[in-house]
């Protein structure tokens, strides 16, 4: 729970339910779609044709001159990719495309964030050049590798750039560029993650060799690399916008038809999930963090070797390492957390104007690959920027910040160190989410600072937490057929949020399963039906609450599968204790 509680209110219409467009939809849906601007199931995108076309992309006419000479004289390319799961799928799509369009020596390499930190530094520069690359590209990262790629050039090694991070003041002196988020880029889908810009560079890389006619009558067909696309476009959280939507529905079909990568499906199976039921969400918060455990805890590597596995067998083993390496993940977050409420109690947590507007945490035992899920997990408990710091080298610490709507933490970021130069060694990232580091002299100098710019830029309503929702469900809506249809209606997703529903329930019965998640059975107010729901992760300082006899939940609509029996479930978002 935040401080305060939220403020809950129904989306605002778009168009009107009863357009042409939505006639015959469920009325429910028909609202949810015309809530999020849609007044016609054919605008959701969901066709390759729709895709936005690559001629668009500023940089890809370079970065497809380059690669045509490297597979003309079998040049020796190597990939630097990033330690999350979108930096992880970005490498093996990259890899496994280029294969297939025929690079006959292209390898890999991931910085472990423990020894090397982020993107193309001069220091894994001189690593990769052990390999004797004539060409690197970077994947998901390389926009502010200025001093790497100067060392590259250097050595004689040419850097192909793809990423999507927001760019800084200067742009590396790489052979090519392309990134949809750099200064002159005419693609309107700004949102595209990591491995969606490489498998656009691959789209127009194919398109020049089949104009050649490298291929004869049968090309590589690149859409089978569309369940990697899919997997880290949802696990980077980038916002679902149309063209993003289409990769990502276009992923999910091939996994429900078992047309993915062995690594993956192998993943879904230790994950407990259907492949065949698979939706967006299970991708984000069943496959990604295990793969993300891989980077957090020791080296991706042992997650993009499950990806690339061709054998299942050896998948499926790989996965289980990935599944346990998620479960000590977990255990270290837990505690960590406990760590962090502890730093919050001494401001006082229950009284939120003691409290930063941007939060500043550290502990001088926590892990660095776990506290970009502290600084979000703290965040949603109190509606604020927050940074988590971990112990780096030399007297350096790392951080890991989360945003609240409103407060561009990339740009916050920036301000802070255009005010205080010399304050943060280095930084980067997105609207809701960057990594910096700073002297660990500098904390308080820089915790100070911070705040500030947040205050600058917000006020006290703007950490009241708003929830939107679709409004309430009537009784006759609480359906199998209706969670069914909901499930499948989109891919949903950020800033394509799936259809959230409020209401006032009777709560019936309550109690703690699993350790933090609160199994309910509550009825809608005024009715007779009695419906079971789950929170996940709740205070448990705060429920179950035998005082409580009604409640008031935000929440999904969701089919539980439990020993082949599938039942309708609420999937609560929020909960709070409604007065008789």
């Amino acid at each position: 729970m935040s401080v305060s509680a939220p403020i809950i209110a129904q989306r605002a219409l778009s168009i009107d339910p009863a357009h042409p467009g939505l006639s015959g939809l469920d009325p429910v849906l028909a609202r949810v779609y015309a809530a999020r601007g849609i007044d016609n199931p054919e605008q959701l995108g969901r066709r390759l044709q729709e895709l936005l076309p690559d001629s668009q992309m500023k940089g890809v006419p370079a970065a497809v001159e380059r690669l045509l000479r490297a597979l003309e004289q079998q040049q020796k390319i190597l990939i630097v990719g990033d330690f999350d799961c979108d930096g992880a799928t970005s490498t093996a799509v990259a890899l496994l495309g280029l294969r297939m369009l025929g690079a006959a020596d292209v390898d890999y390499l991931v910085p472990n964030r423990f020894e090397y930190g982020y993107g193309l530094s001069p220091e894994i520069v001189e690593v990769a050049a052990q390999r004797a690359p004539d060409l690197v590209i970077t994947v998901d990262n390389g926009i502010s590798s200025i001093e790497g790629v100067d060392r590259a050039n250097a050595l004689g090694i040419d850097v192909l750039v793809t990423d999507h991070h927001l760019a800084g003041a200067e742009l590396p002196a790489a052979c090519a560029i392309v990134n949809p988020n750099q200064p002159g880029c005419e693609f309107i889908a700004k949102s595209t993650c990591g491995v969606g810009v490489i498998f656009y560079v691959l789209i127009a890389l194919r398109r020049a060799l089949h104009a050649q006619g490298r291929f004869g009558a049968q090309a590589p067909n690149l859409a089978d690399l569309l369940d990697l696309v899919a997997l880290g476009t949802v696990a980077d959280v980038v916002p679902l916008e149309r063209n993003n939507r289409a990769l990502v529905w276009q992923g999910l079909q091939r996994i429900r038809a078992g047309k993915a990568r062995p690594g993956l499906l192998a993943l879904i199976e230790v994950s407990g999930r259907r492949r065949d039921r698979i939706v967006a969400s299970d991708l984000g918060y069943a496959i990604a963090p295990r793969l993300n455990a891989a980077g957090r805890l020791e080296d991706m590597s042992i997650g993009i070797e499950c990806l690339l596995e061709e054998n299942y067998d050896r998948a499926l083993s790989m996965a289980r390492d990935l599944d346990e390496l998620n479960r000590e993940r977990r255990g270290i977050e837990q505690e960590m957390q406990q760590q962090a409420l502890d730093l919050l109690g001494q401001l006082s947590l229950k009284d939120e104007h003691r409290l930063p507007f941007g939060l500043c945490l550290y502990d001088e035992h926590w892990h660095q690959g776990v506290i970009g899920i502290l600084a979000s997990r703290i965040k949603e408990r109190v509606y604020r920027p927050v940074i988590a710091f971990a112990p780096g080298d030399e007297g350096e610490i790392k951080g890991s910040a989360r945003s609240i709507n409103g407060f561009h933490i990339r740009d916050g970021l920036d301000a802070v160190a255009a005010k205080h130069p010399g304050l943060l060694k280095k930084f980067g990232g997105h609207a809701m989410a960057a990594g910096l580091t700073i002297a660990a002299d500098d904390l308080t100098a820089f915790s100070e600072a911070f705040d500030d710019e947040v205050r600058r830029q917000l006020d006290a309503d703007d950490l009241t937490q708003r929830i939107l929702t679709d409004g309430e469900l009537p009784e006759a809506s609480f359906s199998m057929e209706l969670a069914e249809a909901l499930r499948h209606a989109g891919p949903w997703g950020h800033q394509f949020p799936e259809p959230l529903f409020e209401g006032r329930f009777h709560l019936l019965q309550q109690r703690i399963v699993g350790q933090r998640h609160l199994k309910l059975v509550v009825m809608p107010e005024g009715g007779t039906l009695a419906l079971d729901a789950i929170a996940f992760n709740v205070d448990t300082q705060v429920w179950p609450d035998d005082g409580v006899q009604k409640v008031r939940l935000v929440y999904r609509l969701d089919v539980n599968e439990f020993r082949g029996q599938r039942t309708l479930q609420l999937m609560v978002d929020w909960l709070g204790a409604d007065p008789v």
